[in-house]
Order: C-alpha cells, then sequence, then structure tokens
C-alpha cells in the first residue's frame, strides 16, 4: 500500500477545511494516510486530524515554524516526507504551500502539480486536473517516473464530510537540527481582520467600482455579517485604495470557489471572472444589463445596488433569523 501525506494548516488553532478536504480524501482511498503538523497552533489542533483521517501525526509546536521561513520549512518538511515513506503528499494551494513544496519537491526528487480542481486515484496513480489560461481550458496532469507525487489542491474543491470524533492517531514527534538559515525573519505584520481567508470562504459577497467609494463597503459587511459570509473586492476598487490586496478575487488576486458568490458592482473583467469561476452558484448585481457578469452569473438582477442589496440585507434577515 502507498501512503498518503497531508500538510495540514491551522487557523486560530482550528483545521482549515482545505486541510479537511485533503485528509478525507485520502482516507477514502483506503491508503494509510499522515499528516504533517507544525507551530504552536498545531498541538490544539492535533485530534482534528484524526478525527478527519490521519492515523499518524508528525508533529511539532516549536515556535520556531509559527512564522514562515522557506529554509526551515522546506528542510523539516523533506525530512518528514523521507521519514515517513509518503508516496503522495497532499497541500492546500495556499501562499505557504505555493512557495514551500517547489522547494521540497527539488530536494526530495518529485513530481508537483499545484492549483488542482479535480483529483482522482486509481491504479496507485493521481490525476489532477487545473485550469489554465484564466480558466479557458482544463489541463489534466499525471505523475510518470517519479517515485514522489506532491499536488496543491485549491480550496472548496473537495467534499468534506462530518468529522468522526472517535478516531486517534499516533504522534510522532519532529526532531530536527534548524539549519544556517540565509534567510531571517525579523519582523511580521499581520492584518487586522478576524475573518475567514477568501480562498476557504463558502459564502462571498464581492464589490467593484460600482459602489462608488469605499465607505460604501460598509453596505456590503452588512449584508456579508448576515449570511456568515466574507467580504471581497475586483481589483479596480484594491487599486484605488479602497480596500486591502487581502480581499482581492481574480488571477492577480485570491482564487476562490465558494457556494454562494455575490457580485455587486462587479463589471465582469475576464481577470476577475478566472478569480471566481469555480463558485458553484454566483448571483450578480449591476446597473448595466450588458455587463460580462451576466454571461456567468446563476442569477441577475439589473437595478440600482444601494436600493437592491440593503433589501436583500433586511429580508435575508427575516428568513435566517426563523
Amino acid at each position: 500500500m502507498s501512503k498518503f501525506l497531508v500538510f495540514a494548516e491551522f487557523q486560530k488553532g482550528t483545521l482549515k477545511r482545505s486541510s479537511q478536504e485533503l485528509l478525507q480524501f485520502a482516507a477514502q482511498t483506503g491508503q494509510p494516510v499522515a499528516a504533517i503538523a507544525l507551530g504552536s497552533q498545531a498541538d490544539a489542533g492535533v485530534q482534528q486530524l484524526a478525527h478527519y483521517g490521519a492515523q499518524e501525526v508528525y508533529l511539532s509546536k516549536n515556535a520556531d515554524f509559527d512564522v514562515y521561513n522557506p529554509e526551515l520549512f522546506s528542510s523539516v518538511v523533506s525530512d518528514v516526507i523521507s521519514q515517513s515513506g509518503a508516496k503522495f503528499v497532499l497541500a492546500s494551494a495556499s501562499s505557504t504551500a505555493k512557495d514551500l513544496f517547489p522547494r521540497v519537491s527539488a530536494r526530495v526528487n518529485a513530481g508537483l502539480v499545484s492549483d488542482g480542481t479535480e483529483l482522482l486515484f486509481n491504479n496507485d496513480a493521481l490525476t489532477v486536473k487545473k485550469p489554465l489560461y484564466s480558466g479557458k481550458c482544463v489541463a489534466t496532469g499525471q505523475f510518470e517516473n517519479t517515485n514522489i507525487q506532491i499536488v496543491l489542491m485549491r480550496a472548496n474543491q473537495l467534499p468534506v464530510g462530518a468529522a468522526d470524533n472517535s478516531k486517534t492517531a499516533q504522534i510522532k514527534e519532529i526532531n530536527y537540527t534548524k539549519p544556517d538559515l540565509k534567510t531571517l525573519i525579523t519582523n511580521v505584520v499581520k492584518g487586522a481582520s478576524e475573518k475567514l481567508d477568501l480562498t476557504e470562504a463558502n459564502v462571498i459577497v464581492s464589490g467593484g467600482r460600482g459602489l462608488k467609494e469605499a465607505a460604501n463597503f460598509k453596505m456590503l459587511e452588512d449584508l456579508a455579517q448576515v449570511l456568515g459570509a466574507t467580504v471581497g473586492a475586483s481589483r479596480a476598487v484594491v487599486d484605488a485604495g479602497w480596500v486591502g490586496h487581502s480581499m482581492q478575487v481574480g488571477q492577480t488576486g485570491k482564487t476562490v470557489a465558494p457556494s454562494l458568490y455575490i457580485a455587486v458592482g462587479i463589471s465582469g473583467a475576464i481577470q476577475h471572472l478566472a478569480g471566481m469561476s469555480g463558485s458553484k452558484v454566483v448571483v450578480a448585481i449591476n446597473n448595466d444589463p450588458n455587463a460580462p457578469i451576466f454571461q456567468k452569473a446563476t442569477y441577475g438582477i439589473v437595478g440600482d445596488a444601494f436600493e437592491i442589496v440593503p433589501k436583500l440585507t433586511e429580508e435575508f434577515k427575516k428568513v435566517l433569523a426563523h
């Protein structure tokens, strides 16, 4: 049997949905499943790894891993891959993983596919589908002549079932020698937002230039609060300085795949459509009936967003209160 190793990521001590997806996928193959968890947050979430399918957990609670350092992480993760004997390594296509795993693949001589949107396991091999050219086509990737296969999957692409709280995992403490680092992190500035990251969000409300000014994003925040959603934005308003880059959805921002994407005052430039094309249901609100966003929308509302959004917020309050 061939082993899976999942690189686990946490937010405030809670296992991210993207890692839950990967663990359950690996467990459903019937192959042995291990996870690697690094940093002080990992200790609080280690049992969650077992509940979602990990049979072994390679763990280090050391604060060295609380801040990402490419040299330290690539050294330790490469050693764990070799120690575990894993053939398949799965991780979310997060900014951390996208920087880390090309380095790891070079160290362990592995094949690597990033930004997967569909993952299949058959005959002891992985097949990965991923979009190319801003989503205009889909490529199917398979591995040849490589003993280790690494796949980075976009979030919200695989189903997540209920966790099995009766399951436990064998904990293996990671012993490592800190390498002589050429890169030193001297300061980390974190954003003040406590909201769920866009890539993990199940519902997103995004705004564009049709909102006219930054202050009007408050209208979207009110709607998002009612829906339990995360607020996003188009590149135009990020470039205008209305909101931070962490909120940008699109080819040069974040690629998202929520169950519901509400686009308010967004015309639908191809770069933005590429970033939200994986959304299951798209609701577009725009006063221009010819806006390109309507070609991708499941439901379209032509009208004034300043009248429509507050009414939607009030109606959702009534419905969700019951």
